[in-house]
C-alpha cells in the first residue's frame, strides 16, 4: 500500500468517497456543457432565458444527481437494476395509451408539469440490466445459445415499442447499446457476424417494401434515405435540412466566422438549431478548431471511463462503465455523422450540447452509475 493511499483509508468514509470522484471526468462534463450553454445563448441571439438558462440549472440539478448517485454503493445499482428496466420498459408501455404526441411522433409522458421521455430512461436502463446479467451469468455460459437468447429479448422488446412510437433513431441506438455490452462481456464473435448479415437482409427488405402494403417504415422516414443519398434532388424538401447544415459546416473554414456571427443560424435557415444541428452552429461559427475541440473532449471523457473500467476488478462495474460509454459514444457519433451528412438524420441530439431536459439528466444519471463503480470500486 502506498503512503497516498495508506493516508485516503484513514479519512472518515464519507469524506473518502468525495475524494475517490472522478474529478476529472466531472470537470470534462462541466466543460461540454459549458459549450452547449454558449451554443444555446448564441442560437438565440444573445438571450440567456431562452434556451441557456434553463439548460443550466439543468445541468445543475443533474451534477448534484449524479455525485447523489455516485456515492450510492455500485451493489444497490447493480440488485435495483431489474427494477429499473421493467420500470423504464412500463413507461413505454404507458405511451403507447396516454402518451402526449409532437412532430408526427408519440414519445412522452406528461406527469403533471413535467414532460418525460422514457426511451431516454431505457438506453441506461437497457445497459445496467444487461451488465446485471452477465454479472450473474457463469462466464462459460456466455456464448451458449440459450444465454444469448436472453439478452437478445431483453434488448428486441424495448426496441420494438420505440420503433412503434415511430423513432427509429433510439431504436437503433437501443440495440447498438445493448449489442456493445453483450460483446464486451465475452459472447462469440460469430454471433454479431450473424446479426450484421440479417442487418443487411432488413435493410434490403425495407428497401423492398416502398410503397406495398407490408411497408416496414414510415414514408418520412423513407425521405430521409431519400436525402441522405442524394440530398440535392430536394433541396428545397426533404433535403433542406442536411443542405443547409453541409452550407453551415463549409461556410466556418478554419475558424469560423466567430461567436454569434453565423450567418445560417442567425438567419434562421438552419433547422432545429438548439436541438440535433446545433454541432454546425458550432462549425459554422468557430469552424474546424471548434469542432475538433469539441470532439476532443468527447473523446476524453471516454478515455476516463474505459480506464476506470479496465481498472475495475468488480465484472458489474466494469461492464456497466463500458456500456455507458459505448452508449454515449454512439450519442456523440450518429448526431456528427448526422449532421454532416455521413449518416441519414435519424433525430438524435447532441449530449451535453443540444437542448433538452430528459436527455440531460438521464445521462447524467448514467454518468453518476459511472462514478459509482468508480468510487466504490475494489482497492
Amino acid at each position: 500500500m502506498s503512503y497516498l493511499e495508506y493516508n485516503v483509508k484513514t479519512v472518515p468514509s464519507g469524506l473518502r468517497k468525495v475524494l475517490y470522484v472522478n474529478w476529472p471526468l466531472v470537470l470534462l462534463l462541466a466543460a461540454t456543457a459549458s459549450v452547449g450553454f454558449l451554443m444555446l445563448y448564441s442560437v438565440a441571439g444573445g438571450r440567456l432565458d431562452m434556451w441557456a438558462e434553463p439548460q443550466m440549472k439543468r445541468f445543475a440539478i443533474g451534477m448534484v444527481g449524479m455525485l447523489m448517485v455516485g456515492f450510492v454503493p455500485i451493489w444497490f445499482w447493480r440488485n435495483v437494476s431489474a427494477a429499473v428496466y421493467l420500470g423504464a420498459l412500463l413507461l413505454l408501455v404507458a405511451v403507447e395509451f396516454f402518451g402526449a404526441e409532437g412532430k408526427g411522433a408519440q414519445r412522452w409522458l406528461e406527469l403533471g408539469p413535467m414532460r418525460i421521455q422514457p426511451s431516454e430512461l431505457m438506453k441506461i436502463a437497457l445497459v445496467m440490466f444487461l451488465a446485471a446479467y452477465y454479472d450473474w451469468l457463469d462466464i462459460r455460459k456466455t456464448s451458449r445459445p440459450l444465454w444469448v437468447l436472453i439478452p437478445v429479448a431483453i434488448i428486441l422488446v424495448p426496441t420494438a415499442l420505440v420503433l412503434k412510437q415511430p423513432d427509429l433513431g433510439t431504436a437503433i441506438l437501443l440495440v447498438a447499446g445493448g449489442g456493445i455490452v453483450m460483446f464486451v462481456a465475452g459472447v462469440s464473435f460469430w454471433y454479431f457476424g450473424t446479426v450484421i448479415a440479417l442487418v443487411v437482409g432488413l435493410v434490403f427488405g425495407v428497401l423492398e417494401s416502398r410503397g406495398t402494403d407490408w411497408q416496414l417504415i414510415e414514408d418520412y422516414q423513407f425521405r430521409r434515405i431519400d436525402t441522405f443519398l442524394d440530398p440535392g434532388s430536394d433541396p428545397l424538401g426533404a433535403g433542406y435540412n442536411i443542405t443547409q447544415a453541409q452550407i453551415a459546416l463549409g461556410s466556418g473554414g478554419w475558424a469560423g466566422k466567430g461567436f454569434m456571427q453565423g450567418t445560417q443560424s442567425r438567419l434562421n435557415f438552419l433547422p432545429e438549431k438548439h436541438t440535433d444541428f446545433i454541432f454546425t452552429t458550432l462549425a459554422e461559427e468557430f469552424g474546424f478548431v471548434g469542432a475538433f475541440s469539441l470532439l476532443a473532449l468527447y473523446i476524453l471523457i471516454l478515455v476516463f471511463c474505459i480506464t476506470s473500467a479496465l481498472a475495475n476488478r468488480d465484472r458489474f462495474s466494469a461492464l456497466l462503465t463500458f456500456g455507458i460509454a459505448g452508449t454515449f459514444f454512439l450519442f456523440f457519433t450518429v448526431n456528427m455523422g448526422m449532421v454532416t451528412g455521413l449518416m441519414p438524420v435519424v433525430g438524435v441530439p447532441l449530449p451535453l450540447v443540444s437542448y433538452g431536459g430528459t436527455a440531460m439528466i438521464i445521462l447524467l444519471g448514467a454518468f453518476g452509475l459511472v462514478q459509482s463503480a468508480h468510487i466504490h470500486r475494489p482497492r
